[in-house]
């Protein structure tokens, strides 16, 4: 017999999940997702990705642009964490357009 858990819809990002903070009434899970740049594979590039928690059908996920470029993967999720929560609010007030 399958437990709730098991019947919950899995994320739509297989990114790094950063936080989860509250925006206009709504839970959105953040998520750190990299990007290769095959033109130069010795810089790490990401984005941050916001899901809501609540998503209607057909809601996708809301992303920045690449927003985050560092030597190595441990600086670039080293640097996501720096970010405030008001921070993350306003990248993903942006990101709703």
């Amino acid at each position: 017999m399958p437990s709730d858990q098991d019947s919950a819809p899995s994320p739509s990002s297989d990114g790094h999940h950063l936080a989860t903070i509250s925006h206009e009434g709504r839970f959105w899970d953040v998520f750190l997702e990299f990007k290769d740049d095959p033109g130069d594979p010795s810089v790490t590039r990401a984005l941050l990705c916001f899901e809501p928690a609540d998503a209607a059908e057909g809601e996708g996920p809301a992303r920045t642009t690449t927003i985050i470029v560092e030597d190595s993967y441990e600086m670039a999720v080293q640097k996501a964490r720096g970010f405030r929560e008001e921070q993350l609010q306003a990248l993903l007030r942006s990101s709703l357009g």
